[in-house]
């Protein structure tokens, strides 16, 4: 990389760590607990909009996994979200009253939140509707994980987004507060992905799966891109560029390995196809605060207007971490 690049970099890295402290002053405190943080403690961040449904199984789900406390800023939510959270013991909540696509989609905001409260300790980004899973993570938590990964000197750890569906419409999944999603959410693409390299940021770019089976077939290039680096060792100076999809500095973005081998990585179970689907997609589409001009919502909606079904004969029933690994769709690495 030229001299010439590596200063552009410098500079970008630099502007995003300046728009997040701008747009700080769009997030009011609602209940800070964070100090209650000890070293080595992982950590979550998340912006949500309207996600009381999911929050308990959520919440549980991470807390098992070793999560010792969230950091979650809310876009105004008027389902109950921002009271429900304010009332659990390991939350600090946010309330962001500024505009969810100005912020970069949220982005500013999580990236001065960890700034501010993530540097010195492993944290994980993610939507109210991911779920990570990693290589023996049925007998070893997330502290085990990043553990390993301080020892190996590894800084990233990225995960694919994996659509996850009902063998049916999505009007039909329907789904009870407090339960596993993936007892209705049991099918999966376990092909149709292509993985490109970004040279300007260094990242894989990857595509595919049943929304661009489905929803983008005829224009894949549009297709959602399923590459995440969810769980990163947090210093002051890093930053988020677009969603979770790249940081800077770049090296952060190695995350695959040059030579022929496999360096350790996961996937994010996608729990969006349930039955509320389509009113959040109304919504969503009213908000018009989405990517592209809210494009993936627009696909959404056409959807739902059809027989509103990802599932085919070649679906993928699934069963847990080891099928992912044997599909290479999750990877060991040198973790043994």
């Amino acid at each position: 990389m030229s001299v010439w690049s590596r200063y552009r970099l410098r500079l970008e890295r630099k502007g995003l760590l300046l728009r997040a402290w701008r747009k700080s002053r769009e997030l009011s405190r609602v209940v800070f607990r964070g100090d209650r943080k000890r070293p080595g403690d992982v950590l979550l961040f998340a912006t949500l909009w309207n996600e009381r449904l999911r929050l308990p199984w959520f919440l549980d789900y991470y807390r098992r996994l070793g999560v010792a406390h969230f950091f979650i800023v809310d876009n105004e939510s008027t389902d109950g979200s921002r009271e429900y959270l304010a009332d659990q013991d390991d939350v600090s909540l946010w309330l962001a009253r500024g505009s969810y696509r100005r912020s970069r989609f949220g982005m500013d905001w999580i990236n001065g939140l960890l700034h501010r409260h993530g540097a010195g300790h492993w944290v994980l980004v993610v939507d109210p509707d991911e779920f990570l899973v990693y290589p023996f993570m049925d007998t070893r938590p997330l502290p085990a994980l990043t553990d390993w990964l301080d020892a190996s000197a590894i800084k990233s750890f990225p995960a694919m987004l994996l659509d996850m569906y009902p063998k049916g419409p999505v009007s039909e999944a329907h789904y009870v507060e407090g339960r596993d999603p993936f007892e209705v959410l049991r099918w999966f693409d376990a092909g149709n992905y292509v993985a490109s390299r970004n040279p300007h940021y260094a990242n894989l770019w990857i595509q595919g799966g049943p929304r661009l089976r489905v929803l983008f077939e005829q224009a894949p290039d549009q297709a959602p891109a399923l590459n995440k680096i969810p769980l990163v060792r947090w210093r002051k100076g890093y930053a988020y560029v677009s969603s979770t999809h790249m940081l800077l500095p770049r090296g952060l973005n190695y995350v695959y390995d040059e030579w022929g081998g496999e360096k350790p990585s996961g996937c994010l179970l996608h729990a969006k196809f349930i039955a509320p689907l389509a009113e959040k997609v109304e919504a969503e589409m009213g908000r018009r605060q989405h990517y592209g001009g809210s494009r993936e919502y627009v696909a959404y909606r056409r959807a739902m207007a059809g027989k509103g079904s990802f599932w085919t004969e070649k679906s993928t029933e699934y069963r847990g971490w080891r099928q992912l690994e044997n599909l290479g769709l999750i990877s060991r690495g040198n973790w043994a």
